[in-house]
Protein backbone atom coordinates (compact mmCIF):
# COMPACT_ATOMS: atom_id res chain seq x y z
CA UNK A 1 0.00 0.00 0.00
CA UNK A 2 1.21 3.74 -0.76
CA UNK A 3 0.12 6.86 1.08
CA UNK A 4 1.23 9.12 -1.66
CA UNK A 5 -1.57 11.36 -3.39
CA UNK A 6 -4.66 9.07 -4.64
CA UNK A 7 -5.32 8.79 -8.62
CA UNK A 8 -8.57 9.51 -9.41
CA UNK A 9 -11.06 7.47 -8.40
CA UNK A 10 -13.41 6.81 -11.51
CA UNK A 11 -17.29 4.88 -11.03
CA UNK A 12 -17.02 1.33 -12.42
CA UNK A 13 -19.99 -0.65 -12.96
CA UNK A 14 -21.89 -2.70 -10.24
CA UNK A 15 -25.03 -3.98 -9.86
CA UNK A 16 -26.21 -2.33 -13.40
CA UNK A 17 -25.12 1.19 -12.81
CA UNK A 18 -22.03 3.16 -12.91
CA UNK A 19 -20.65 4.38 -9.36
CA UNK A 20 -18.17 5.07 -7.43
CA UNK A 21 -16.32 2.32 -5.69
CA UNK A 22 -17.31 3.30 -2.15
CA UNK A 23 -19.73 0.51 -0.60
CA UNK A 24 -21.34 0.41 2.69
CA UNK A 25 -19.77 -2.82 5.04
CA UNK A 26 -23.77 -4.42 5.71
CA UNK A 27 -22.69 -5.45 9.54
CA UNK A 28 -25.04 -7.44 11.21
CA UNK A 29 -28.46 -6.71 13.34
CA UNK A 30 -30.10 -2.77 13.25
CA UNK A 31 -26.55 -1.99 12.62
CA UNK A 32 -26.54 -1.16 9.16
CA UNK A 33 -30.14 -0.06 8.21
CA UNK A 34 -32.31 1.49 5.11
CA UNK A 35 -31.67 5.39 6.17
CA UNK A 36 -27.85 5.12 6.28
CA UNK A 37 -27.42 2.82 2.94
CA UNK A 38 -30.14 5.21 1.13
CA UNK A 39 -27.91 8.16 2.20
CA UNK A 40 -24.90 6.08 1.96
CA UNK A 41 -26.13 5.46 -2.48
CA UNK A 42 -27.40 9.30 -2.34
CA UNK A 43 -23.80 10.50 -2.20
CA UNK A 44 -23.49 8.09 -5.29
CA UNK A 45 -21.93 4.61 -4.01
CA UNK A 46 -23.03 1.31 -2.98
CA UNK A 47 -24.95 1.28 0.33
CA UNK A 48 -25.87 -2.23 1.79
CA UNK A 49 -28.49 -2.79 4.75
CA UNK A 50 -28.19 -5.93 6.78
CA UNK A 51 -31.44 -7.96 6.89
CA UNK A 52 -29.96 -9.91 9.88
CA UNK A 53 -33.18 -9.68 12.31
CA UNK A 54 -33.91 -6.19 10.59
CA UNK A 55 -36.10 -3.60 12.63
CA UNK A 56 -39.49 -2.69 11.60
CA UNK A 57 -39.76 0.54 11.80
CA UNK A 58 -41.91 1.97 14.91
CA UNK A 59 -41.58 -1.68 16.55
CA UNK A 60 -37.58 -2.30 17.06
CA UNK A 61 -37.86 -3.84 20.55
CA UNK A 62 -40.05 -6.55 19.45
CA UNK A 63 -36.99 -8.30 18.13
CA UNK A 64 -36.17 -8.55 21.86
CA UNK A 65 -36.24 -12.27 23.15
CA UNK A 66 -38.57 -11.97 25.97
CA UNK A 67 -41.34 -10.50 23.24
CA UNK A 68 -42.05 -13.68 21.46
CA UNK A 69 -45.54 -14.87 22.15
CA UNK A 70 -45.07 -18.76 22.00
CA UNK A 71 -43.45 -20.80 24.27
CA UNK A 72 -42.68 -23.12 21.70
CA UNK A 73 -39.40 -22.90 19.83
CA UNK A 74 -40.58 -23.76 16.65
CA UNK A 75 -43.24 -21.71 16.60
CA UNK A 76 -40.90 -18.84 17.91
CA UNK A 77 -38.90 -19.54 14.60
CA UNK A 78 -41.56 -18.70 12.64
CA UNK A 79 -42.35 -15.76 14.60
CA UNK A 80 -38.44 -14.80 13.95
CA UNK A 81 -39.09 -15.71 10.17
CA UNK A 82 -42.30 -13.76 9.83
CA UNK A 83 -40.58 -10.21 11.50
CA UNK A 84 -37.18 -10.52 9.81
CA UNK A 85 -39.02 -10.82 6.13
CA UNK A 86 -41.05 -7.48 6.95
CA UNK A 87 -38.09 -6.08 8.50
CA UNK A 88 -36.33 -6.45 5.60
CA UNK A 89 -39.03 -5.24 3.09
CA UNK A 90 -39.10 -2.17 5.48
CA UNK A 91 -35.52 -1.43 5.20
CA UNK A 92 -35.52 -1.87 1.65
CA UNK A 93 -38.30 0.85 0.74
CA UNK A 94 -36.54 2.80 3.29
CA UNK A 95 -33.37 2.70 1.41
CA UNK A 96 -34.88 2.93 -1.93
CA UNK A 97 -36.88 6.24 -0.99
CA UNK A 98 -33.83 7.94 0.45
CA UNK A 99 -31.96 7.38 -2.56
CA UNK A 100 -33.77 8.93 -5.06
CA UNK A 101 -32.09 6.99 -8.03
CA UNK A 102 -28.88 7.40 -7.40
CA UNK A 103 -26.31 5.00 -6.50
CA UNK A 104 -26.99 1.25 -5.51
CA UNK A 105 -28.87 -0.35 -3.22
CA UNK A 106 -27.73 -3.70 -1.79
CA UNK A 107 -28.55 -6.01 1.04
CA UNK A 108 -26.82 -8.11 3.50
CA UNK A 109 -27.51 -11.45 4.49
CA UNK A 110 -25.59 -14.29 6.68
CA UNK A 111 -25.74 -17.25 5.43
CA UNK A 112 -25.83 -19.25 8.44
CA UNK A 113 -28.66 -17.03 9.96
CA UNK A 114 -31.71 -18.86 10.69
CA UNK A 115 -34.34 -20.23 7.47
CA UNK A 116 -32.30 -17.66 5.50
CA UNK A 117 -33.81 -19.29 2.26
CA UNK A 118 -37.02 -18.46 3.12
CA UNK A 119 -36.17 -15.23 4.38
CA UNK A 120 -34.50 -14.23 1.38
CA UNK A 121 -37.40 -15.47 -0.97
CA UNK A 122 -40.24 -13.57 1.84
CA UNK A 123 -37.75 -9.96 1.28
CA UNK A 124 -36.68 -10.71 -2.95
CA UNK A 125 -40.13 -11.57 -3.74
CA UNK A 126 -41.43 -8.17 -2.55
CA UNK A 127 -38.87 -5.65 -3.34
CA UNK A 128 -36.81 -7.05 -6.32
CA UNK A 129 -37.54 -3.32 -7.98
CA UNK A 130 -36.18 -1.89 -4.77
CA UNK A 131 -32.73 -3.25 -4.56
CA UNK A 132 -30.11 -4.10 -7.36
CA UNK A 133 -27.30 -6.63 -5.22
CA UNK A 134 -27.36 -9.16 -2.42
CA UNK A 135 -24.15 -9.85 -0.20
CA UNK A 136 -23.47 -13.01 1.98
CA UNK A 137 -21.57 -14.81 3.84
CA UNK A 138 -20.41 -16.27 6.97
CA UNK A 139 -20.94 -19.99 5.80
CA UNK A 140 -20.93 -21.40 1.93
CA UNK A 141 -24.01 -19.63 -0.22
CA UNK A 142 -23.92 -22.27 -2.52
CA UNK A 143 -27.93 -21.61 -3.42
CA UNK A 144 -27.08 -18.18 -3.21
CA UNK A 145 -27.02 -17.68 -6.92
CA UNK A 146 -30.08 -19.47 -7.18
CA UNK A 147 -32.06 -17.65 -5.56
CA UNK A 148 -31.02 -14.09 -6.52
CA UNK A 149 -31.27 -15.29 -10.17
CA UNK A 150 -35.09 -15.97 -9.66
CA UNK A 151 -35.57 -12.42 -8.86
CA UNK A 152 -32.86 -10.92 -11.26
CA UNK A 153 -31.27 -9.50 -8.78
CA UNK A 154 -27.12 -9.40 -8.92
CA UNK A 155 -25.31 -11.96 -6.21
CA UNK A 156 -22.49 -10.93 -4.14
CA UNK A 157 -20.55 -14.10 -1.91
CA UNK A 158 -18.41 -12.78 0.84
CA UNK A 159 -15.29 -14.90 0.99
CA UNK A 160 -12.00 -14.90 3.02
CA UNK A 161 -9.79 -16.85 0.50
CA UNK A 162 -9.77 -17.59 -3.58
CA UNK A 163 -9.86 -21.54 -2.37
CA UNK A 164 -13.37 -20.44 -1.00
CA UNK A 165 -14.76 -18.95 -3.93
CA UNK A 166 -13.43 -21.97 -6.16
CA UNK A 167 -15.08 -24.10 -4.32
CA UNK A 168 -18.58 -21.75 -4.27
CA UNK A 169 -18.01 -21.42 -7.83
CA UNK A 170 -17.45 -25.17 -9.31
CA UNK A 171 -20.34 -26.38 -7.51
CA UNK A 172 -22.61 -24.09 -8.27
CA UNK A 173 -22.20 -20.35 -9.36
CA UNK A 174 -20.92 -21.42 -12.86
CA UNK A 175 -24.31 -22.15 -14.07
CA UNK A 176 -25.40 -18.49 -12.89
CA UNK A 177 -22.59 -16.76 -13.60
CA UNK A 178 -24.64 -13.92 -15.36
CA UNK A 179 -25.82 -12.84 -12.13
CA UNK A 180 -22.44 -12.64 -10.53
CA UNK A 181 -22.11 -9.06 -9.36
CA UNK A 182 -18.93 -9.30 -8.17
CA UNK A 183 -17.12 -10.89 -4.99
CA UNK A 184 -16.60 -9.38 -1.70
CA UNK A 185 -12.94 -10.21 -0.39
CA UNK A 186 -13.11 -10.12 3.39
CA UNK A 187 -10.01 -9.65 5.33
CA UNK A 188 -10.12 -12.33 7.99
CA UNK A 189 -7.54 -10.75 10.45
CA UNK A 190 -8.91 -6.83 9.87
CA UNK A 191 -12.63 -7.33 9.43
CA UNK A 192 -15.54 -7.06 12.06
CA UNK A 193 -18.11 -9.66 13.09
CA UNK A 194 -17.59 -13.10 11.88
CA UNK A 195 -15.13 -13.65 9.46
CA UNK A 196 -13.73 -16.86 7.22
CA UNK A 197 -9.75 -17.63 9.22
CA UNK A 198 -9.76 -21.60 7.97
CA UNK A 199 -8.40 -23.80 10.02
CA UNK A 200 -4.97 -23.81 8.28
CA UNK A 201 -4.54 -19.97 9.09
CA UNK A 202 -2.97 -18.84 12.08
CA UNK A 203 -5.24 -15.98 13.57
CA UNK A 204 -2.09 -14.41 15.29
CA UNK A 205 -0.35 -14.19 11.79
CA UNK A 206 -2.04 -12.07 9.50
CA UNK A 207 -0.99 -12.45 5.62
CA UNK A 208 -1.53 -9.26 3.80
CA UNK A 209 -4.21 -8.72 1.46
CA UNK A 210 -2.87 -7.72 -1.53
CA UNK A 211 -1.49 -11.47 -3.11
CA UNK A 212 -4.64 -12.83 -1.47
CA UNK A 213 -6.83 -10.76 -3.86
CA UNK A 214 -4.30 -11.19 -6.90
CA UNK A 215 -4.99 -15.18 -6.19
CA UNK A 216 -8.90 -14.53 -6.14
CA UNK A 217 -8.74 -12.55 -9.26
CA UNK A 218 -6.80 -14.66 -11.08
CA UNK A 219 -8.76 -17.70 -10.04
CA UNK A 220 -11.84 -15.29 -11.46
CA UNK A 221 -9.51 -14.72 -14.70
CA UNK A 222 -9.58 -18.78 -15.10
CA UNK A 223 -13.23 -19.60 -15.17
CA UNK A 224 -13.52 -16.37 -18.06
CA UNK A 225 -14.32 -13.98 -15.34
CA UNK A 226 -14.50 -10.26 -16.78
CA UNK A 227 -11.95 -7.73 -14.81
CA UNK A 228 -14.95 -5.78 -15.05
CA UNK A 229 -16.39 -7.74 -12.39
CA UNK A 230 -15.18 -6.18 -9.21
CA UNK A 231 -13.73 -7.42 -6.24
CA UNK A 232 -15.13 -5.53 -3.12
CA UNK A 233 -12.07 -5.03 -0.69
CA UNK A 234 -13.05 -5.26 2.68
CA UNK A 235 -11.65 -5.57 6.11
CA UNK A 236 -8.87 -2.75 7.39
CA UNK A 237 -10.06 -0.34 4.87
CA UNK A 238 -9.99 3.38 6.53
CA UNK A 239 -8.61 5.96 4.31
CA UNK A 240 -7.97 5.61 -0.06
CA UNK A 241 -4.45 7.23 0.61
CA UNK A 242 -3.39 4.27 1.78
CA UNK A 243 -4.71 1.97 -0.83
CA UNK A 244 -3.39 4.07 -4.21
CA UNK A 245 -1.41 0.99 -5.65
CA UNK A 246 -4.77 -0.58 -5.89
CA UNK A 247 -7.18 1.78 -7.27
CA UNK A 248 -7.23 1.64 -11.51
CA UNK A 249 -4.77 -1.07 -11.32
CA UNK A 250 -5.02 -3.49 -14.21
CA UNK A 251 -2.97 -6.52 -12.66
CA UNK A 252 -6.24 -6.37 -9.91
CA UNK A 253 -9.11 -5.98 -12.53
CA UNK A 254 -11.90 -3.38 -10.94
CA UNK A 255 -11.93 -2.78 -7.08
CA UNK A 256 -14.37 -1.14 -4.83
CA UNK A 257 -13.18 -0.33 -1.60
CA UNK A 258 -15.86 -1.84 1.41
CA UNK A 259 -15.91 0.51 4.80
CA UNK A 260 -17.67 -1.80 7.06
CA UNK A 261 -16.14 0.29 10.79
CA UNK A 262 -16.36 3.87 9.52
CA UNK A 263 -20.16 4.15 8.64
CA UNK A 264 -21.01 2.67 12.47
CA UNK A 265 -19.77 6.73 13.84
CA UNK A 266 -22.23 8.61 11.89
CA UNK A 267 -24.82 10.89 12.87
CA UNK A 268 -27.46 8.74 10.95
CA UNK A 269 -26.08 5.48 11.91
CA UNK A 270 -28.81 3.48 13.76
CA UNK A 271 -26.38 2.30 16.71
CA UNK A 272 -26.99 4.10 19.73
CA UNK A 273 -25.14 6.75 21.57
CA UNK A 274 -23.41 5.26 24.08
CA UNK A 275 -22.34 2.93 21.25
CA UNK A 276 -20.84 5.90 19.24
CA UNK A 277 -19.28 7.25 22.49
CA UNK A 278 -17.47 4.19 23.38
CA UNK A 279 -16.20 3.86 19.79
CA UNK A 280 -13.72 6.60 20.53
CA UNK A 281 -12.49 5.01 23.64
CA UNK A 282 -10.85 1.85 21.81
CA UNK A 283 -7.07 1.29 21.56
CA UNK A 284 -4.68 -0.66 19.19
CA UNK A 285 -5.17 -4.39 20.19
CA UNK A 286 -9.02 -3.87 21.59
CA UNK A 287 -10.15 -5.63 18.78
CA UNK A 288 -9.52 -9.01 19.29
CA UNK A 289 -10.43 -12.06 17.28
CA UNK A 290 -12.47 -15.26 19.48
CA UNK A 291 -13.22 -18.61 19.17
CA UNK A 292 -17.02 -18.13 21.30
CA UNK A 293 -19.79 -17.38 18.66
CA UNK A 294 -22.25 -20.27 18.64
CA UNK A 295 -22.02 -20.01 14.68
CA UNK A 296 -18.35 -21.96 14.99
CA UNK A 297 -16.73 -19.13 13.41
CA UNK A 298 -14.13 -16.98 14.64
CA UNK A 299 -15.32 -13.58 14.92
CA UNK A 300 -13.54 -9.53 15.98
CA UNK A 301 -15.30 -7.56 18.62
CA UNK A 302 -13.90 -5.38 20.93
CA UNK A 303 -12.14 -6.80 24.63
CA UNK A 304 -15.32 -5.79 26.94
CA UNK A 305 -16.44 -6.93 30.19
CA UNK A 306 -18.72 -9.68 28.37
CA UNK A 307 -15.87 -10.63 25.95
CA UNK A 308 -13.70 -10.87 29.12
CA UNK A 309 -16.36 -13.06 30.93
CA UNK A 310 -16.65 -15.55 28.51
CA UNK A 311 -12.80 -15.96 28.23
CA UNK A 312 -12.65 -16.20 32.20
CA UNK A 313 -15.68 -18.92 32.10
CA UNK A 314 -13.63 -20.49 29.45
CA UNK A 315 -10.73 -20.63 31.85
CA UNK A 316 -12.61 -22.38 34.77
CA UNK A 317 -12.17 -25.83 32.64
CA UNK A 318 -10.68 -28.72 33.77
CA UNK A 319 -11.11 -32.20 31.93
CA UNK A 320 -12.96 -35.12 33.09
CA UNK A 321 -13.19 -38.97 32.75
CA UNK A 322 -16.06 -41.18 33.64
CA UNK A 323 -14.11 -43.85 35.11
CA UNK A 324 -11.50 -44.12 37.35
CA UNK A 325 -7.60 -44.61 36.11
CA UNK A 326 -3.77 -43.75 37.03
CA UNK A 327 -4.33 -40.28 35.79
CA UNK A 328 -8.27 -39.24 37.10
CA UNK A 329 -8.29 -40.16 40.17
CA UNK A 330 -10.26 -37.73 42.18
CA UNK A 331 -13.87 -38.39 42.58
CA UNK A 332 -16.73 -35.39 41.87
CA UNK A 333 -20.43 -35.21 41.96
CA UNK A 334 -21.55 -33.12 39.32
CA UNK A 335 -24.31 -30.72 40.50
CA UNK A 336 -24.89 -28.60 37.40
CA UNK A 337 -28.58 -28.97 35.74
CA UNK A 338 -27.55 -30.88 32.63
CA UNK A 339 -25.95 -33.39 34.51
CA UNK A 340 -27.17 -33.63 38.20
CA UNK A 341 -25.53 -36.20 40.31
CA UNK A 342 -23.07 -37.75 37.82
CA UNK A 343 -19.63 -38.94 39.16
CA UNK A 344 -17.07 -38.07 37.28
CA UNK A 345 -12.96 -38.47 37.93
CA UNK A 346 -10.36 -35.19 37.70
CA UNK A 347 -6.66 -34.96 37.74
CA UNK A 348 -5.52 -34.41 41.43
CA UNK A 349 -3.96 -30.76 39.54
CA UNK A 350 -7.25 -29.96 38.65
CA UNK A 351 -9.31 -30.83 41.74
CA UNK A 352 -7.12 -28.07 43.54
CA UNK A 353 -8.58 -25.68 40.85
CA UNK A 354 -11.71 -26.72 41.24
CA UNK A 355 -11.94 -26.60 45.05
CA UNK A 356 -10.89 -22.76 44.57
CA UNK A 357 -13.22 -21.84 42.22
CA UNK A 358 -16.18 -22.97 44.15
CA UNK A 359 -14.94 -21.34 47.24
CA UNK A 360 -15.00 -18.40 45.00
CA UNK A 361 -18.58 -18.62 44.77
CA UNK A 362 -17.94 -21.01 40.93
CA UNK A 363 -20.14 -23.50 42.43
CA UNK A 364 -22.00 -24.88 39.55
CA UNK A 365 -20.21 -27.64 37.09
CA UNK A 366 -21.64 -27.03 33.46
CA UNK A 367 -20.95 -30.34 31.05
CA UNK A 368 -19.38 -29.32 27.59
CA UNK A 369 -19.41 -31.39 24.39
CA UNK A 370 -14.99 -31.91 24.59
CA UNK A 371 -16.19 -33.87 27.89
CA UNK A 372 -14.53 -30.58 30.13
CA UNK A 373 -16.26 -28.94 33.11
CA UNK A 374 -16.78 -25.25 33.37
CA UNK A 375 -17.47 -23.84 36.58
CA UNK A 376 -20.08 -20.75 36.42
CA UNK A 377 -21.85 -19.60 39.19
CA UNK A 378 -25.26 -20.23 41.02
CA UNK A 379 -26.82 -17.01 38.99
CA UNK A 380 -24.55 -17.42 35.28
CA UNK A 381 -25.80 -21.19 35.41
CA UNK A 382 -29.72 -19.52 35.52
CA UNK A 383 -29.22 -17.34 32.41
CA UNK A 384 -27.53 -19.91 30.74
CA UNK A 385 -30.50 -22.22 31.19
CA UNK A 386 -33.02 -19.09 30.64
CA UNK A 387 -31.39 -17.89 27.33
CA UNK A 388 -31.10 -21.85 25.88
CA UNK A 389 -35.18 -21.79 26.81
CA UNK A 390 -35.76 -18.66 24.94
CA UNK A 391 -34.33 -19.64 21.96
CA UNK A 392 -36.12 -18.56 18.72
CA UNK A 393 -33.31 -20.31 16.31
CA UNK A 394 -31.98 -17.15 14.60
CA UNK A 395 -28.62 -19.92 13.51
CA UNK A 396 -29.28 -22.42 11.17
CA UNK A 397 -27.50 -24.67 14.06
CA UNK A 398 -26.48 -23.08 17.43
CA UNK A 399 -23.50 -23.93 19.31
CA UNK A 400 -25.07 -22.51 22.76
CA UNK A 401 -28.39 -23.87 21.92
CA UNK A 402 -28.22 -26.82 20.36
CA UNK A 403 -30.74 -25.79 17.94
CA UNK A 404 -31.06 -26.96 14.10
CA UNK A 405 -33.24 -26.53 11.38
CA UNK A 406 -32.00 -30.10 10.93
CA UNK A 407 -32.84 -32.19 14.29
CA UNK A 408 -30.97 -35.19 13.14
CA UNK A 409 -27.71 -33.01 12.89
CA UNK A 410 -28.23 -30.62 15.99
CA UNK A 411 -24.71 -29.79 18.07
CA UNK A 412 -24.61 -30.63 21.38
CA UNK A 413 -25.59 -27.67 23.71
CA UNK A 414 -22.50 -25.68 25.15
CA UNK A 415 -21.97 -23.19 27.99
CA UNK A 416 -18.97 -21.76 26.67
CA UNK A 417 -20.98 -20.21 23.96
CA UNK A 418 -24.17 -17.33 24.06
CA UNK A 419 -27.16 -16.26 22.97
CA UNK A 420 -25.75 -14.11 20.07
CA UNK A 421 -29.86 -13.19 19.29
CA UNK A 422 -29.73 -11.76 23.12
CA UNK A 423 -26.57 -10.36 23.10
CA UNK A 424 -26.53 -8.39 19.77
CA UNK A 425 -30.26 -7.15 20.40
CA UNK A 426 -29.01 -5.55 23.93
CA UNK A 427 -26.40 -3.53 22.37
CA UNK A 428 -27.78 -2.68 18.88
CA UNK A 429 -31.14 -1.06 21.31
CA UNK A 430 -30.36 -0.86 24.43
CA UNK A 431 -26.97 0.11 23.93
CA UNK A 432 -25.47 -1.88 26.55
CA UNK A 433 -21.58 -2.00 25.08
CA UNK A 434 -20.26 -3.71 28.26
CA UNK A 435 -22.64 -6.51 29.25
CA UNK A 436 -23.35 -7.42 25.68
CA UNK A 437 -20.88 -8.56 22.20
CA UNK A 438 -19.55 -5.48 20.83
CA UNK A 439 -18.16 -6.14 16.85
CA UNK A 440 -16.29 -3.78 15.34
CA UNK A 441 -13.36 -4.05 12.79
CA UNK A 442 -9.56 -3.86 13.54
CA UNK A 443 -9.28 -0.55 12.69
CA UNK A 444 -11.45 1.03 15.05
CA UNK A 445 -8.88 2.48 17.33
CA UNK A 446 -8.06 4.92 14.61
CA UNK A 447 -11.01 7.20 15.97
CA UNK A 448 -9.63 8.67 18.60
CA UNK A 449 -6.47 9.08 16.41
CA UNK A 450 -8.00 10.06 13.35
CA UNK A 451 -8.17 14.19 12.88
CA UNK A 452 -11.70 14.32 10.93
CA UNK A 453 -13.30 12.81 14.32
CA UNK A 454 -11.28 15.11 16.55
CA UNK A 455 -13.07 16.69 20.04
CA UNK A 456 -15.56 13.66 19.52
CA UNK A 457 -17.11 14.82 16.16
CA UNK A 458 -19.60 12.56 14.51
CA UNK A 459 -20.38 13.09 11.21
CA UNK A 460 -23.20 12.35 8.83
CA UNK A 461 -22.94 10.00 6.08
CA UNK A 462 -22.64 12.51 3.49
CA UNK A 463 -19.56 14.42 5.53
CA UNK A 464 -18.52 11.09 6.08
CA UNK A 465 -18.33 10.28 2.35
CA UNK A 466 -16.77 13.31 1.03
CA UNK A 467 -14.39 13.04 3.53
CA UNK A 468 -13.39 9.42 1.90
CA UNK A 469 -13.75 10.59 -1.20
CA UNK A 470 -10.77 13.42 -0.26
CA UNK A 471 -8.65 10.18 0.33
CA UNK A 472 -7.62 11.86 3.55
Amino acid sequence: MSSMGIPKLNPIMISGAEVLPLVEGGKGIAISDGLSSGLWAAEGGVGTFSAVNAHIPGQENLSALDSYSSKIRIKRHAEMIERAILGGISQAKIAYETACGRGRIHMNVMWEMGSVEAVLHGILSKVKNLIHGVTCGAGMPFRLAEICAKYNIKYYPIVSSARAFNILWRRAYSRLSEWLGGVVYEDPWLAGGHNGLSNNEDENTPEPPEPRVRSLRSLMRSFGISDLVPIFVAGGVWRLSEWTDWIANPDLGAIAFQFGTRPLLTVESPIPLTWKKALFTLKRGDIVLNRFSPTGFPSSAARNTFLRQLQARSDRQVLYAKMLDEQYTEPFHVEGPNARGQKVFLAADDGVKVRRWIAEGYSVALVTPSHTLVFVTPDESARIDDDRIQCVGCLSACNFSGWSQEPQHSPAPDPRYFCIQKSLQMISTVGDVENALMFCGHQGYRFAEDPFYAGGRIPSVRELFAQICSGE
